[in-house]
């Protein structure tokens, strides 16, 4: 069959015999296959990791946002492995990493927290009239350029007057 193609071919005559293209229809991905407690799988090469983003960024060149793209991941799936995940989460624990972080966040939450101000209510009779002044703020200088001097014309120098060396 394809002796016979590329003969026809070479000899000018290419029959008119072939099937129409077909569109590729995504494929329908079953993400539980490939996201499995102890290794996520590449979609690309086949391959089990514990986790997915270095490898897409070293191997395929790959951002996770892109490579979700690529294949509709869902968000809920994580390029991380459950247990790998899990395992971590319980040596920080073990290591007081937990207890630290807690402390730390709470030092921020009370950095960026505003201060309360509140003011005593003033009695109305006891009011003072005092005027009150709004400081303005100072308006930027502006430079003026000088004037420029008006260009004087010279008359036309008549045609016979030789030039003196």
């Amino acid at each position: 069959m394809i002796y016979s193609f590329l003969k026809g071919v070479e000899t000018g005559d290419v029959p008119s015999t072939q099937a129409p293209a077909e569109e590729a229809k995504p494929q329908k991905i079953n993400f539980k296959q490939y996201f499995k407690k102890d290794e996520v799988v590449c979609l690309i090469c086949n391959k089990g990791f514990k986790t997915l983003k270095r490898h897409l960024a070293i191997a395929h060149d790959l951002k996770p946002g892109a490579y979700r793209k690529q294949f509709n991941i869902p968000a809920k799936y994580k390029f991380v492995a459950t247990a790998y995940s899990e395992q971590r989460k319980k040596d920080a624990l073990d290591r007081g990493q937990g207890e630290i972080l807690a402390k730390a966040r709470a030092v921020r939450a009370a950095k960026n927290a505003k201060p309360v101000v509140v003011a005593a209510p003033v009695a109305p009779a006891v009011k003072a009239k005092a005027k009150v002044v709004k400081a303005k703020a100072p308006v930027p200088a502006v430079r003026v350029k000088p004037a420029v001097p008006a260009v004087k014309v010279k008359a036309a120098v008549p045609a016979k007057v030789a030039k003196k060396k």
